[in-house]
């Protein structure tokens, strides 16, 4: 079979990916300036340009996964994996790791040092994540896998961006619409014309008509654009390892959480039909940081939430390189601060809102519809972290904090700020063990939910989830619930419940997923019922 390297669907995958790059990247551009104090001279000449260079590669090899699995399957409309800077790790690296360390000392260049060091920590644990992951994946079920990812889609993909729209809702709201009709019906332009596009200059043409954008912000951006090529920053990075015991606390479970997110994220992937080797794409993931963070970036890649929304708009295996390619000169040429200039921001991220709606409806889509009570647990400790992260950001806006307010007072103004806290610690493995804990009660499999369980109280209890940092009996009262939970299932378990009768339209699943893991460059094998 001749494989196309672009179809008509690549383009609109190419707008609607590469605007979300896009915005990505200019966000994270703005918190180095505007939150960190960095020169933009270092952003524009070093980080941006070392972020390209990891994209580039990246999607490239993506690119290369996606035609060989469409070789080996003999089909046409397998779909490249997304990759871009992680959204969740890029707030992380700056208001938990940079800013402190820049408020402490006011030297921007040492709070760099230190998130180039948690980067290459972040790398480092995803590579070693490529080597476990598969077995957590083949394990947990796939209400748990869903339900996490979509509780990340609906919470830090979605709601930032939904809520910049309403802000500009006179601009925001048109793209919007022009993007579910483009994107969740079967409508098409004349002449087949990208709805991605169309959709992004209308919303920039409101914006300028209406007064949004200004013509000397473009032409003082312009006056910043100069060529930078990376280069090793070795000396940055050494630095920054130095004194790495302060990271490891927050990149552990941060690269658990990445191998996590890309676990779930091929779980996405296979439930849309493209079955990758999960092994391949988490090695991947920890080189692009490993790279990126030689090279001077604070900031790791990671494979995107999206996979089955590039498929539905047509995309296919060119869409991911070009977006690599384009978002990479744009970094070497310094053409961010123009590009945020030009496009009201308004006009930008309805895309982001637009995957969030489709990977939360996939989660209870491609579910046994008995599980759905699963994917709620594994949804809520992702919304827990969002939430008080938002309190945490309006009291330091404030000038206090959670501490300095008081639990008594917070809690007579209606705000159960520990618990929440407590429950969105390390979300994303939170919600996979609560999700699968459901799932395997529902189906009255209890020596599985015990395990669950248990697993649970482990990881509670040095750290990884349900605390602040990674500690022996970081959480000593919440490990102990979770044993008392295992010791409930095993009670139950010894009376040898029948397990639920999967309804008729259900998929056989064997350990929770509906395929085993590929081996290396092979072909999942159909599991048997």
């Amino acid at each position: 079979m001749k494989l196309p390297y672009w179809v008509r669907g690549d383009t609109n995958a190419f707008f609607g990916f590469g605007v979300n790059v896009l915005v990505n990247v200019l966000t994270l551009t703005g918190l180095c300036i505007g939150v960190i104090k960095m020169p933009a001279g270092d952003v524009f000449g070093v980080i941006l340009p070392a972020l390209g260079i990891a994209l580039v590669a990246g999607n490239i090899y993506y690119t290369y996964l996606a035609r060989r699995l469409a070789a080996k399957e003999n089909r046409s409309d397998v779909t490249a994996m997304p990759y871009g800077p992680s959204v969740p790790h890029m707030f992380i690296v700056i208001f938990v790791i940079m800013l402190p360390i820049y408020l402490t000392t006011k030297d921007p260049i040492r709070a760099w040092t230190a998130g180039i060091a948690w980067a290459f920590i972040i790398g480092v644990i995803v590579l070693i994540g490529a080597f476990v992951g598969p077995y957590i994946r083949k394990y947990a079920p796939k209400a748990a896998l869903l339900g996490t990812l979509a509780g990340i889609s609906i919470t830090f993909i979605s709601m930032n961006p939904a809520g910049n729209m309403w802000k500009a809702a006179w601009i925001a709201l048109p793209v919007f619409g022009l993007l579910l009709i483009g994107l969740l019906t079967d409508i098409k332009l004349p002449f087949n014309i990208p709805i991605g596009l169309v959709a992004l200059l209308a919303g920039t043409a409101i914006g300028w008509i209406g007064g949004a954008m200004s013509v000397p912000d473009v032409t003082a951006a312009a006056k910043d654009i100069a060529f930078a090529f990376p280069h090793l920053k070795f000396d940055l990075l050494i630095d920054g390892l130095k004194d790495m015991a302060p990271l490891l606390a927050t990149a552990i479970p941060l690269g658990v959480y990445n191998f996590t997110e890309a676990m779930t994220n091929v779980e996405s992937a296979a439930t849309a039909g493209d079955r990758f080797n999960l092994r391949s794409v988490l090695l991947a993931d920890g080189a692009g940081a490993i790279i990126g963070s030689c090279l001077g970036s604070p900031f790791p890649p990671a494979v995107y939430v999206g996979h089955p929304g590039w498929k539905a708009a047509g995309g296919r295996t060119g869409y991911s390189m070009a977006t690599g390619i384009v978002i990479a000169l744009l970094c070497f040429f310094g053409l961010f601060g123009l590009l945020g200039s030009i496009f009201p921001t308004a006009a930008i991220v309805p895309i982001l809102l637009y995957i969030g709606l489709l990977i939360g409806a996939q989660a209870f889509q491609a579910t046994p519809r008995a599980h759905a009570a699963a994917v709620v647990a594994a949804l809520i400790p992702n919304i827990a972290q969002w939430a008080t992260g938002q309190m945490d950001n309006t009291l330091a806006a404030a000038g206090t904090t959670a501490a300095q307010v008081g639990t008594d007072a917070l809690t007579g103004a209606g705000v159960v700020y520990d618990g929440l806290k407590t429950l969105g610690e390390g979300a994303i493995l939170a919600g996979l063990v609560l999700g699968a804990i459901v799932v395997f009660i529902i189906d009255k499999r209890f020596w599985h939910a015990a395990i669950g369980a248990g697993a649970g109280a482990v990881l509670t209890f040095v750290g990884l989830i349900h605390a602040e940092k990674v500690q022996w009996n970081a959480n000593g009262q919440v490990a102990l619930g979770y044993l008392f939970l295992a010791a409930i299932c095993v009670l139950f378990a010894l009376t040898r419940p029948t397990p639920r009768v999967p309804d008729p339209d259900e998929t056989p699943e064997v350990e929770g997923n509906t395929f085993t893991e590929a081996p290396e460059g092979g072909v999942p094998v159909p599991a048997k019922a």
